[in-house]
């Protein structure tokens, strides 16, 4: 099973800019077509949240539209800069009709890889929570099948990064109690996650957590305290994860056109030297 990850869309209306900048309805079609035309193609797409810059009616429709060309099946879930109300009304046939109460939160149980979607959410606040609530719904859904190999995605990493003015917006509330039910359940393979616009690892709860970067702008690497609150348009990627042989391989992609590939070896298999 191969799973691709993309993150922090900020998608705007065309022609507007994101932070005055980043035409961010113009990064999203290459990512599609570049997903499209990977072989193996992916069984799925997660979207890890800031699926719109706004939350506005309009931006999720545009988002809808740009979607359509998309050749595998696509999971969402909502970030900080989303409104559940205005993307619950733009994609009704996605498969959370059977989410939690009103959170977008649900599970995909029809893949080799079981699926938990988490929302971390917190209305007209930048940073995340996980309330008892959700968190009961994760641990409940975990004891249903404890041998499963499992993936948790989620909009707010669960860590700190480093990267301080991000941290001070990441998940600040439910972080421990997250940590306690993931240590209890080995089969969780990964929790991915988006909200930092950069690639980040860290162990977590026993298992591995990472954050993936945007197919737009990414949150500039400044590890310095009290680092300014700054992005940097450095080239655009997205996560493969990858299920093969009873573990989960995760690789980078970076998006864009690129010179090769180029053979290593001669027609005789000889290493090339001249």
């Amino acid at each position: 099973m191969l799973i691709a990850q993309l993150t922090d869309l900020h998608i705007r209306m065309p022609g507007q800019k994101a932070y005055r900048i980043v035409e961010t309805d113009r990064c999203l079609p290459p990512a599609i077509a570049a997903l499209n035309r990977l072989d193996p193609r992916p069984d799925c797409l997660i979207l890890s949240g800031d699926l719109t810059d706004f939350g506005r009616p309009a931006e999720y429709a545009h988002l809808r539209d740009m979607l359509q060309p998309l050749d595998m099946p696509c999971y969402l879930i909502p970030g900080n800069h989303d409104d559940r109300t205005a993307l619950l009304a733009a994609f009704p046939d996605l498969p959370w009709q059977k989410r939690l109460d009103d959170f977008v939160q649900y599970a995909i149980e029809h893949h080799p890889l079981r699926l938990l979607m988490l929302d971390t959410v917190v209305p007209c606040s930048p940073h995340g929570a996980l309330c008892s609530r959700r968190l009961d719904w994760l641990a409940e859904r975990l004891a249903e099948q404890p041998g499963r190999p499992t993936l948790i995605a989620m909009h707010h990493p669960p860590f700190d990064s480093g990267i301080d003015h991000m941290d001070a917006i990441g998940l600040l509330e439910g972080r421990a109690e997250l940590e306690a039910i993931v240590a209890a359940f080995p089969n969780i393979e990964r929790i991915i996650c988006g909200h930092q616009h950069r690639t980040v690892f860290r162990r977590f709860g026993g298992t591995l957590a990472s954050i993936c970067p945007s197919p737009a702008h990414q949150v500039a690497l400044d590890l310095r305290p009290d680092g300014p609150s700054a992005f940097i348009l450095e080239p655009a990627g997205f996560h493969l994860h990858l299920w093969h042989d009873g573990a989960l391989v995760s690789h980078v992609a970076v998006l864009g056109e690129h010179a090769g590939p180029y053979p290593f070896h001669e027609e005789n298999g000889q290493l090339i030297d001249d």
